[in-house]
Order: structure tokens, then C-alpha cells, then sequence
């Protein structure tokens, strides 16, 4: 009874210490500044002046709590880790290389206070959900036998907004208990950019070799353990510069590597190609949790961002197939490939969503009559693949509509993610635009999230995302009523489907999966549907479409 109300109110009290801290939060927000009493507790926050910008400041850092110091102990006693803020020097004359630019600021600010010899990279919107994980961890890196050769360890991405069907197919069950598994067969885990806990000499460079072993001893330099907090401060503060990484490795041999969008996948092919073996470390209670996108044009975006990067990969030096070539086993090589070659994927989908539908209002035969023996093959194919995908989403949990939501965004995807990746990743090749990192917003409004959580596909604006996926949508239910009419009402009536049956399956199929799409174009009120703007577009492409003569 005693420990349940000494429970009650431990909650009870962090409840209330991070409303406080809500709410300072927010009320800096607000008015755009750090209130004097704030700045009279932490000493960093007087460095963030009025005339300073997210953009273009000095280096500001300031060690909150030092782990050597004996007073650093919590209300038990037990002593406390080092906890220290860095924000990194940013100036518009000099590229901050983005998250790969942060990263490698960590590691050598933390190298100079702390020099622990395992990192943990985590995104800054996700938090740990197992205690436990750290030590897991580090039974991997510590084994006598195996642990020597170990780079990195991945945990899988999990979130915890995720609706009850998977509505934007963010629960990821199929890739992490499946492809990611099978992946760490081959000797390899792709690194994910979070959830991972790293060897520090591996990311900072070092290649693998027979005789390496780890002192696990050996990280405090004594000459730096007796230096003061201030000394520490002032020592570190150089190293996130921007001038600091001139002349050096950091970003091409040392660190995450720079130039592209996906760094932390591009990051662990070279530390595997150094050598080094890396773990995938799924276990059923879930390591780290984060918040996956509320709306499509979120979910989206982050594909086109994720897709863009791993094909610029494969069309770099970096190309698994050839930078991988003798150094890590083909099957992880082809692994990396199935992901680095998203983009080109848009092209048969669109060619599958398009051209046979334009072909059934024809009346044009593309497959085998269905009376023919060589329509075996392509149903066998196309009922594999599908009984299989089911198989697959049912043993990890997954419901059928779940998968049935999963096979929609996959259809989504690859018309917009990855068809417009494939683009700008020409387009860069050729030299007319510049790498950029789109962050993926996370911040909705509450009418956003009620429909979220009521499982409807949020559109709300005119992305021309959104207008190829509704003009796709409009074709295919267009061109199946048409081609019904035609075909069957005033053609050759039922016996048309023996020429005609797949094409019928893949237009009908097409038209089910979007009838969300079609709820949001001329059906929902709200602001989370197709604006009317776009519905015209897609109405009017697909006509024109429909128009196009084919014999």
C-alpha cells in the first residue's frame, strides 16, 4: 500500500515537472525569447541573444551535469550520467551537412568530454522503451568469441501513433521481421539512421582487421578526466566549429559521409565494406519508440526523401554492386540494391496502372486469352506473388486489412515517392540542382489527428502528388465503366472476358484500392479532402487520357 501511493506520487510529481516544462517551452515559443529567470539557471541559454538565428550562431555548449563530479548523483545516490547541450556553430557561408553534420559534431565533442566507446544514435523524436537495450547491446560487442568484428547493432524502427489498420503502412512489421531478418543472415544489418549503437572507432574511420580487439578499459584519458568543467567546455566548444572538420576526413572517411540524403544507409556500406560485420537486434519488446507521419503528404514526402537518397547510392561510387564488390557477401549487396532501386520501380507500376486499363475501354487484348494455356503463367505469377504477400503480412501479425492498406501506400509510393525521386535524382546527375534534406513535419492540428485516428486518408492540399495519384484513380474507374459498356453491353457480352479477364482484374482491383480516393474527391466535406482544383486536374487528364487513340 505504502509503495503504491510513494508511486502515485513519483508520477504525480513528473507529471507536473513536465507540464512546467511544457509550458516554458511553449511560452519561449511564443514570444521568442528565453525569459531572464531561464538564463539565470542554465548559462546557455544566455548565449542565445535576439540577434542571433537558428541558422547563423556561435557555438554554444554547456555541460548540465558532469558524471565525474561526486555531487552528481540522483535522489538515491547512485551517480549520474554526463549529460551535456550543444548546439554546433551554423553560418550561411558554410554548408552544416544536416543530420550527418550534427552527428559527426556529437561524436567529437563527446570523443573530447566523455570518449565512450559505444555511440548510440537516436532521432531527436524517439525515446528508449527498454531499459534493458543498452545492456543487450553490449553483450554483442563484448562476446569473447563473435563480438570482436561487430560494428554496429540495429534496432528496428517502431512508432507508437500507428491506427489500428496501419492506415499509411507505418508499422513496418513485414520489413522488420522479415526483409531486415533475412538481411542480417548475410552478415550485415542496413543502418537506419537511429535506434543503433555504434562502435566509436569503426564510425570514426578505423578498418577491420584479424588481430583488433577492443580495451574496454582503455577510454578515460586520465590528463582529460582531471580537467574542470569550464576546461572541458572551452576545449570542446572548437571542436563544433564550422572550420573544424577543414582539411580532414570528417564526412569522407571519418563519420557519417556527406552528399547525401539517406547518410546513415551510405554510412554503414562503407563500415561494412571496411570489414566490419554488423547485428540486427529485434527482440519482442520493442527498444525505441518514435511518431510516425499523420497524413499522407507526410508519409509520402518521407519515402520520396528516404527513395531519393538510395538511388543516388546506386547511381554513385558507392553502388553496392560495384563498391561492394569482394568486400561484403552478394546477398547483401543484392539486399541493398532492392532498396537503392525504388525509383525505376514507378515506371512498370505506372505502365501496369495505365496502359492496360486504356487498352480493357479498347477492347485490346495485352495477356493470353483466358482459355489458353498460356495464360497459366501469368496467373500463376500474379496469384503467387499476392498468396505470398498475404502469407507474409499474416505471420508477422499483420491483419488483412492491414495488408490491404499496405498494398494501397505501396501503390501510392511508387507513383509519387518514387516516380519523383527518380526525377530529381536525374536532375542532379545532370548537374542542374543541388542535394537538399527534407524534414519530414510531425506537427498537425487536432482535426488532422481525429481523422487520423478514424482511419481517413488525409489529402487537404493541391500536391501534385495527389493529383497523379487521383488522376490514376478517376482512369481506372473510368476506363472499367467504359470498358464494361462497351465491351460487354454493347460488344460480345460475357465472352469478352476471355480475352479481356486481366486486364478487367487489374482495372477492378485499381478501382477498389482507391475508393478512399474517390470518397475525397467528390464525396467528404472536410478539409482533409481533394481540393476542388486538383479534382478538376485529374478529371480532365484522364478524359484527355481516355481520348488517346490505341489500336
Amino acid at each position: 500500500m505504502i509503495s503504491s501511493i510513494i508511486l502515485i506520487s513519483d508520477f504525480l510529481l513528473l507529471q507536473r515537472l513536465y507540464e512546467d516544462m511544457k509550458n516554458r517551452i511553449e511560452a519561449a515559443i511564443k514570444s521568442g525569447k528565453v525569459s531572464e529567470e531561464m538564463k539565470e539557471q542554465h548559462k546557455g541559454f544566455s548565449e542565445w541573444t535576439s540577434e542571433i538565428t537558428k541558422r547563423d550562431h556561435h557555438t554554444i555548449l554547456q555541460i548540465l551535469i558532469h558524471g565525474r563530479d561526486a555531487s552528481s548523483v540522483d535522489t538515491d545516490g547512485n551517480q549520474l550520467p554526463t549529460l551535456v547541450y550543444l548546439a554546433r556553430e551554423k553560418r550561411p557561408q558554410h554548408s552544416h551537412n544536416f543530420k550527418a553534420g550534427s552527428i559527426n559534431a556529437l561524436l567529437r565533442v563527446s570523443s573530447e568530454i566523455s570518449n565512450g566507446q559505444i555511440v548510440l544514435s537516436v532521432d531527436c523524436d524517439m525515446y528508449s522503451n527498454d531499459s534493458k537495450a543498452l545492456r543487450d547491446a553490449l553483450c554483442f560487442f563484448m562476446d569473447e568469441k563473435k563480438g570482436y568484428d561487430i560494428a554496429f547493432v540495429q534496432c528496428p524502427q517502431n512508432f507508437n501513433n500507428v491506427t489500428k489498420s496501419d492506415l499509411y503502412a507505418n508499422g513496418f512489421r513485414v520489413i522488420n521481421n522479415v526483409e531486415m531478418t533475412g538481411i542480417d543472415g548475410f552478415g550485415g544489418s542496413i543502418y537506419s539512421g537511429t535506434g543503433c549503437f555504434h562502435r566509436r572507432e569503426t564510425i570514426c574511420g578505423r578498418k577491420f582487421t584479424k588481430d583488433y580487439r577492443e580495451n574496454w578499459n582503455g577510454a578515460t584519458d586520465p590528463i582529460k578526466a582531471k580537467r574542470s568543467v569550464a576546461e572541458l567546455e572551452q576545449a570542446s566548444k572548437v571542436l563544433a566549429d564550422c572550420t573544424s572538420e577543414e582539411n580532414t576526413q570528417w564526412g569522407k572517411e571519418m563519420g557519417l559521409k556527406y552528399g547525401c540524403p539517406v547518410e546513415d544507409v551510405i554510412t554503414g556500406l562503407a563500415i561494412q565494406c571496411r570489414g566490419w560485420n554488423s547485428v540486427y537486434f529485434n527482440p519482442e519488446r520493442k527498444c525505441f519508440i518514435g511518431v510516425a507521419p499523420v497524413t499522407l503528404d507526410q508519409a509520402l514526402i518521407q519515402y520520396k526523401r528516404w527513395s531519393e537518397g538510395l538511388f543516388q547510392i546506386f547511381l554513385s561510387k558507392y553502388c553496392p554492386f560495384t563498391y561492394g564488390y569482394g568486400k561484403i557477401k552478394l546477398g547483401l549487396q543484392m539486399s541493398y540494391c532492392i532498396y537503392c532501386l525504388w525509383p525505376p520501380n514507378s515506371f512498370p507500376t505506372i505502365f501496369y496502372l495505365v496502359v492496360p486499363s486504356l487498352c480493357f475501354l479498347n477492347g485490346i487484348p495485352l495477356f493470353p486469352k483466358m482459355s489458353s494455356l498460356w495464360f497459366l503463367p501469368f496467373a500463376y505469377v500474379f496469384g503467387a506473388t499476392s498468396l505470398y504477400s498475404l502469407f507474409e503480412a499474416l505471420s508477422v501479425g499483420d491483419t488483412i486489412t492491414e495488408w490491404w492498406n499496405l498494398n494501397r501506400i505501396w501503390v501510392f509510393r511508387r507513383l509519387t515517392s518514387f516516380l519523383f525521386s527518380f526525377v530529381d535524382t536525374v536532375i542532379r546527375q545532370l548537374g542542374f540542382s543541388q542535394t537538399t534534406f527534407v524534414i519530414t513535419p510531425k506537427v498537425v492540428d487536432d482535426e488532422v489527428l481525429r481523422r487520423y485516428e478514424n482511419e481517413m486518408l488525409e489529402f487537404g492540399n493541391a500536391s501534385p502528388m495527389f493529383a497523379i495519384i487521383s488522376t490514376v484513380a478517376v482512369l481506372n474507374l473510368v476506363t472499367l465503366l467504359g470498358g464494361l459498356i462497351k465491351n460487354v453491353i454493347f460488344g460480345e457480352g460475357i465472352w469478352v472476358f476471355d480475352a479481356l479477364l486481366a486486364q478487367f482484374i487489374l482495372c477492378g482491383l485499381m478501382v477498389l484500392v482507391n475508393i478512399p480516393v474517390y470518397d475525397a474527391l467528390f464525396f467528404r466535406k472536410d478539409s482533409g479532402g481533394i481540393p476542388f482544383s486538383v479534382m478538376v486536374t485529374s478529371i480532365v487528364l484522364a478524359s484527355l487520357a481516355c481520348l488517346i487513340p490505341i489500336s
